[in-house]
């Protein structure tokens, strides 16, 4: 697989990454531990040198299951994990506390078997906490080897700013597909101004831009996705439009909708470096066939134009949850 550096930093990753938060957390229709390490080395052996956990992930045992994986080739790849959010009362809080994140790093480290992070986030923003002195920790931490590189996880374009001119930031995650557009608004432009790569999230909108769900679909009780407004089944078949919009054009690239969502992604800016995760063998094998996947600007511009044409049903967050990003 081709390699990307994210923004100005000198990070240099794979083109795609491997999200790991699916393995055991968040969705339904997870894998056991011995299942994911394999993926995780088969995802390795393919070219895949980016990997992505969070702290809270599991909570916690997402690291560990990481860790196990890549040990064997610790050095060969770039480990990304997060801080600053944390459980009290069964709500998730943000705290990134000076104090909260030295817990944190060094719980991190443990868990993974490290000596280093590559790329640690600031998970979600933490209102109480000025972006300034989060900065000046991680300075502090990178200062002494802990972590390499820092970044931020759903941050607005003003809390990045007054980060990066702290301590260089390297990457900023972010939402971010066909399905998911408004990065392009303000983040984006910002980004390139300051040299700070993306790391789109949910490339594949939680699994719709990979055309297997359909307003029958049920999610099991504790699938997260039950609570998002996009997929009820009201909103899941006034979106079908779109799926029948990359269905035809994916047919006439010889690709999978899900390769077609991935390439067009890649084709926006070469600082761009989607994570799609899965738990099947045979979808990794497929996400990873969209760097082949070529979209000239012709392309590109057909897309777009057909795109404007169609409005996304419902919002991607509950309203609750969409008040704590991009701060």
């Amino acid at each position: 697989m081709k390699k990307r550096t994210l923004g100005n930093s000198g990070l240099e990753v794979s083109a795609l990454g491997f999200g790991c938060m699916g393995l055991n957390y968040g969705y339904a229709q997870t894998i056991d531990k011995n299942q994911a390490v394999s993926l995780l080395r088969a995802a390795f052996e393919k070219g895949i040198t980016f990997f992505d956990t969070a702290e809270f992930y599991g909570p916690f045992n997402n690291e560990e299951l990481v860790a196990e994986a890549l040990k064997p080739f610790r050095r060969d790849v770039v480990i990304a994990t997060k801080f600053g959010i944390k459980s009290e009362a069964g709500k998730q809080v943000q705290d990134s506390s000076p104090a909260h994140i030295r817990k944190s790093v060094e719980g991190s480290l443990k868990r993974l078997q490290t000596d280093y992070i590559d790329l640690y986030y600031q998970h979600r923003v933490d209102p109480n906490t000025p972006i300034e002195a989060v900065a000046k920790t991680i300075q502090v931490l990178i200062k002494e080897g802990k972590i390499k590189h820092w970044g931020l996880s759903e941050a607005g374009v003003q809390t990045i700013q007054r980060a990066h001119a702290v301590q260089p930031v390297t990457a900023v995650q972010s939402e971010y597909s066909l399905w998911w557009r408004k990065p392009e608004d303000e983040l984006i432009p910002v980004l390139e101004e300051l040299g700070i790569g993306l790391v789109p999230f949910s490339p594949l909108g939680k699994g719709f831009l990979t055309g297997t769900i359909s307003k029958d679909t049920q999610f099991e009780k504790n699938d997260f996705r039950n609570i998002v407004p996009r997929f009820t089944a009201e909103n899941i078949a006034a979106n079908q439009v779109l799926i029948d919009l990359l269905n035809k054009i994916a047919v006439q690239k010889e690709a999978s909708t899900a390769q077609l969502a991935l390439a067009w992604l890649l084709a926006q800016k070469p600082w761009i470096v989607p994570i799609p995760g899965t738990t099947k063998p045979s979808r990794l094998t497929e996400n990873m066939g969209a760097e082949d996947v070529f979209l000239d600007a012709g392309d590109l511009a057909n897309i777009e134009s057909a795109l404007a044409e169609i409005k996304v049903a419902g919002e991607r967050y509950p309203e609750e949850l969409e008040k704590r990003t991009c701060l």
